[in-house]
């Protein structure tokens, strides 16, 4: 390789590298900007009824079900502010469940549907819908466990 194509091989590389960067702030920006305009919901569940339903092949297998209906809790996790219910689905043995769900709070309902984590790892799901003052809700909750057994989770809605 002669020298000027070396350099402008080099020239390349950095204008792309640039342009990586550049994208990444410009999206990172975009979000901190989207962020600003979501409604900001946080409660605290208390997975109180852990069922597991073995259905198919004995013992943990696709299409086992975990249907649940367990008290929703403040921020401060003192007191109840409404239930949730719902149920999920294992689709990867040993290490997810696909949940719905819809937490009912004082002025109507917000409904999710996403992954369940076996590793208590947090979880993204997308907000599908509701009712009363969360009629238009749309977004997304984040859960992420308190504890080590996964039996008291952080639930941050974030509605736009």
């Amino acid at each position: 390789m002669n020298r000027k194509s070396f350099f402008s091989s080099i020239a390349i590389a950095l204008l792309a590298i640039v342009s990586m960067v550049g994208l990444s702030v410009v999206s990172s920006v975009d979000h901190m900007a989207h962020a600003a305009s979501y409604t900001v919901i946080h409660v605290v569940e208390h997975y109180n009824n852990n069922v597991i339903i073995d259905l198919g092949p004995k013992g943990d297998s696709m299409g086992d079900l975990n249907p649940f209906a367990d008290p929703i809790y403040d921020a401060t996790n003192k007191k109840q502010v409404g239930y949730e219910s719902g149920s999920c689905i294992r689709t990867i043995v040993g290490k997810l469940y696909e949940c719905n769900w819809t937490v009912f709070l004082k002025n109507g309902q917000i409904s999710v549907e996403g992954p369940n984590y076996d590793n208590r790892a947090d979880s993204v799901l997308a907000i599908t819908g509701g009712t009363g003052i969360y009629h238009n809700a749309r977004g997304e909750l984040k859960a992420h466990a308190r504890n080590k057994a996964a039996t008291v989770a952080d639930y941050v809605f974030y509605l736009s």
